[in-house]
């Protein structure tokens, strides 16, 4: 027999938010894993205390703002229309089935009036993160770093080419400090101080529309206008603890350590490794790392080489006196240190023009040929020596597991792909909401995982054929 559908929808029926939300439902889970009592707290100075009227729970607010990065909803006038009839989402935020479901302009004017000049967004994320470390679900030993692209609302096509100052990374000043001692060891003569109009110039492009963007261009990425999210992922459980926005043409290297800093203090890690790729491989990350007392890992990426001249490993360094051999036999010797902190060893051009393997070894048209290298050189070729052990094969093939993966969940399940809001502060607060979310997520699952399996392990202890089994 084949039944005929109701047509009929205006029946009472009488029923709780309770009861129509499943009981494994995510948001169940991220409730009773998560406390955001801390929210309240955090931005009741933004409030007045006894004046205009009564405002909407910030808790609510942010809450709302949660659901739309749990579950992918880039829009937030998309979000109000999915919380007016999804019956989780308003079990989440408690709020009944006839009450109003605030405003969209509601969100966009409270990011733009109270918590523009606020640290709400990163307080939110290190709360969550603080909160996975009381669970011991993050301890700091091992942290992976990387970074990767969101797409600007910019046109590529459409930008004015202006001259902007080269990044200077923080370590500039020790670099200098060492170069000068280098240089009086070896009796040359001190550089001049650099001033602050010293640096070096070079013309960006920048876009009209969003002029806090960088304008990327990598090898196997996308050219155009484009955000760079520097996240850091502890190895235990892959819950990310730092997150930090710059423009795509500021390069990976650059941030890095003052980052590793702040995540060392702010939340007390007591750090053994790290895990990066290729794009950190420089001399001043390798000496950082060193004199924080880690152990680093890095990726290898094949060197730029001309077809048919020598690989610069083809010419062998003696660290004892203090040259270089070519494959000739020839001794390169040391020349001058630069400014940015490189040795120059060169060779005789009288023994270079007469040497056989003159066409392979230099194009030079003086028959001479010159090798550097970084007077942080014996750094990175500890950091490198790392990558051949079988701790640091097993350390770095993690990277695939943790941060990777979580950008990889980022952009297919949380929407990371694009660039939401234009700005770089705007973007920032797109990135530690989308990781404090991805943070919850894990967290909730991981406190339910953890609950089940106590669950049907204790169990069988209750029941009275064990008792009478063990007693």
């Amino acid at each position: 027999m084949l039944p005929e559908q109701r047509e009929d929808q205006s029946a009472v029926e009488f029923v709780t938010l309770e009861e129509l939300v499943p009981g494994d439902h995510l948001l169940r889970k991220v409730e009773k894993a998560i406390d955001f009592g801390f929210i309240r707290e955090r931005v009741k100075g933004l409030y007045c205390p006894n004046n205009g009227r009564p405002a909407i729970d910030p808790v609510v607010l942010f809450k709302m703002l949660f659901i739309g990065y749990l579950f992918g909803i880039r829009s937030e006038r998309q979000l109000v229309r999915e919380i007016q009839v999804n019956m989780a989402y308003r079990w989440f935020l408690r709020l009944g089935l006839r009450e109003v479901v605030p405003d969209a302009s509601t969100i966009s004017q409270n990011r733009r009036r109270r918590f523009t000049a606020s640290t709400i967004y990163q307080e939110i994320f290190d709360e969550i993160v603080e909160q996975a470390i009381r669970r011991r679900l993050v301890d700091g030993r091992i942290l992976y770093t990387d970074s990767t692209h969101l797409k600007a609302s910019a046109n590529k096509n459409r930008y004015e080419e202006k001259v902007a100052k080269q990044s200077t990374r923080k370590y500039l000043a020790a670099l200098e400090e060492d170069v000068g001692a280098e240089r009086a060891l070896r009796g040359k003569k001190p550089l001049k101080r650099r001033g602050k109009d010293d640096d070096d110039d070079k013309t960006i492009k920048v876009s009209p529309v969003d002029p806090d963007s960088g304008y990327m261009v990598r090898e196997g990425k996308p050219r155009g206008f484009f955000y760079l999210d520097h996240r850091t992922v502890d190895a235990k459980h892959a819950l990310i603890t730092d997150t930090h926005v710059t423009p795509a043409n500021v390069h990976d290297s650059i941030p890095y350590l003052d980052r590793l800093d702040r995540q060392m203090e702010r939340f007390k890690f007591k750090t053994e490794a790290v895990g990066l790729d290729a794009g950190y491989f420089t001399a001043g990350i390798c000496k950082g790392i060193e004199e924080r007392g880690l152990y680093g890992v890095m990726g290898y990426r094949r060197p730029n080489h001309l077809k048919g001249y020598f690989y610069k490993r083809d010419f062998h360094y003696n660290a004892k006196e203090d040259y270089y051999r070519c494959p000739g036999g020839q001794h390169l010797q040391y020349r001058t240190t630069t400014r940015q902190g490189y040795r120059e060893y060169v060779s005789n051009p009288k023994k270079c023009r007469s040497c056989f393997h003159a066409q392979s070894c230099t194009r030079s048209a003086n028959f001479t040929k010159v090798l550097t290298r970084h007077i942080w050189q014996d750094s990175k070729e500890r950091i490198d020596a790392h990558r051949l052990t079988d701790c640091g094969k097993a350390l770095y093939s993690k990277r695939k597991e943790t941060v990777e993966r979580s950008f990889a969940d980022a952009k297919q399940l949380h929407g990371h792909r694009y660039a939401r809001m234009r700005g770089i502060r705007k973007v920032s607060e797109q990135c530690l909401l989308a990781a404090a979310c991805q943070n919850m997520k894990k967290i909730a699952l991981l406190v339910a995982g953890a609950f089940l399996w106590l669950r049907y392990t204790l169990e069988p202890l209750k029941s009275p054929f064990y008792r009478a089994m063990c007693f």
